[in-house]
């Protein structure tokens, strides 16, 4: 067990033999001077701000191609968030596998090729005259099978670029510099939609992640020998596998299904908040990025506060505070009175603001935990079970959403996006997760029978 200096001591006593309660010395520490002296976290952290900075421009130009370019309503809109998740839950749990067994570098790089070939199609049809809806949905699809081996394989290289005492330091950087690219990302990504169309706007995206792809290359740090043929397991023994750890832990199983309760609420709001902006407020594409590019400024300021929460409150805590400055500042949103173009940016401005910066404590912190205090020979099927279910609340968020955003309204469905977050808040509040204050510890347990490496 690692055990490090900086303790801090807990608030309350934990229930006796709960060892996700235990107070031991944190292995979450804050900032340090050194890890901006290593090289290879220099390039992973660039790489990942370049990518970002072109995703979010994507994340505004996809659904604008489809809204602007072919006349898409609430139900193409929902369709094409859905290809997205769809891809992800049919590929999630067999990434998490291949990513336990093979080296997480390669397959990042290979991600970013991918993905830049896949979106770069995009400005080309759109300048042939040939773009369609089922064009972008095949985009959106086959770019979401990529984005779930980078993102599963991303989380779990992390700890070998980073010792896990500094994971927390390392996590709240690559948020605040993901949060300069939010920032900046969003208003350039409205203004390019309005003077060279969304497509066009996309190719920016395709260039990010060639870039990315480059970067992930130069790291030379040696990830940890992968299991030879003779010691896999069957795939789907192993995906069961990293499916029982997170069922039997009470911390992960409890950080899984908060994280699924705010993915239903991201599902909704994902599928109607453009269609909100744009025909209920008035809205258009460069008010709307500019808008979008203040939760930069709100994560900048959430990744800022993460470190200090942790150490002031502890880690339970601070998950929890963040989640409900995350589900109060959403439901702003909703509120924000029709036709009225500038109260209604007001109140999504204030909703970025106050939101996203939430959002980033709870999610900085939450992933952090997760890295500590699961051991790497199971993190890739870890990870890959939580971004499952949470990629399947959010598809029934967006399908749903977007079924009552056609019926009953899209006020309508916003509120059942908040019952989401509510919904996470509970489940916070009722676990173990409130009362930790320092980070249960790693535990090792050999592989024999049905016996498995469990995190706590």
């Amino acid at each position: 067990m690692h055990r490090s200096t900086g303790y801090i001591p807990a608030v309350t006593e934990p229930p006796p033999g709960d060892p996700s309660a235990a107070s031991v010395p944190p292995q979450l520490a804050t900032a340090a001077p050194t890890l901006w002296r290593d090289g290879d976290f220099l390039r992973l952290w660039s790489a990942s701000t370049i990518s970002i900075f072109g995703s979010l421009i994507t994340r505004t130009a996809l659904p604008f191609a489809a809204i602007l370019v072919l006349n898409a309503g609430p139900i193409e809109i929902s369709a094409l968030r859905s290809m997205e998740l769809i891809a992800a839950l049919l590929i999630g749990l067999v990434a998490g596998a291949w990513v336990d067994r093979l080296r997480r570098r390669p397959i990042m790089i290979w991600a970013d090729v991918g993905r830049a070939l896949l979106l770069g199609s995009i400005p080309v049809a759109f300048i042939l005259g040939g773009l369609t809806l089922p064009h972008l949905l095949l985009v959106a699809f086959a770019a979401a099978l990529l984005s779930t081996f980078f993102d599963v394989a991303d989380n779990a290289f992390l700890p070998t670029i980073v010792p896990r005492e500094r994971l927390v330091a390392a996590n709240s950087a690559l948020t605040a510099s993901g949060s300069v690219a939010e920032f900046s990302a969003f208003g350039i990504g409205g203004f390019l939609i309005e003077l060279f169309t969304a497509p066009i706007a996309i190719a920016v995206d395709a260039l990010t992640f060639v870039a990315s792809g480059a970067l992930l290359a130069t790291i030379r740090r040696k990830e940890p020998p992968t299991r030879t043929r003779a010691e896999r397991e069957p795939v789907l023994r192993e995906i069961r596998d990293g499916m029982r750890i997170v069922a039997r832990s009470p911390t992960l199983r409890a950080l899984a299904l908060s994280h699924g309760g705010t993915h239903i609420l991201w599902g909704v709001f994902g599928t109607v908040y453009l269609l909100y902006a744009t025909n209920d407020l008035g809205l258009g594409p460069a008010a709307i990025g500019v808008i979008a590019g203040l939760g930069g400024a709100g994560s900048l300021a959430g990744a800022a506060l993460a470190p200090r929460l942790t150490r002031r409150f502890g880690i339970g805590p601070t998950i929890l505070v963040g989640m409900i400055g995350f589900t109060l500042g959403n439901a702003i949103i909703p509120l924000a009175p029709a036709g009225a173009a500038l109260i209604g940016a007001a109140f999504l401005s204030t909703q970025q603001l106050v939101g996203d910066a939430f959002g980033t404590v709870y999610e900085i912190v939450e992933v952090s935990l997760i890295q500590s205090i699961t051991s790497d020979r199971v993190l890739g099927r870890v990870n890959a079970t939580i971004h499952t279910f949470t990629t399947l609340m959010t598809l029934g968020g967006a399908v749903i959403g977007g079924v009552i955003g056609e019926l009953l309204g899209l006020r309508a469905a916003f509120a059942l996006g908040i019952l989401g977050g509510v919904l996470s808040i509970a489940v916070i509040w009722f676990s173990p997760v409130r009362r930790i204050r320092t980070t249960p510890p790693l535990v090792e347990q050999p592989l024999s029978g049905d016996q498995l490496p469990l995190t706590e």
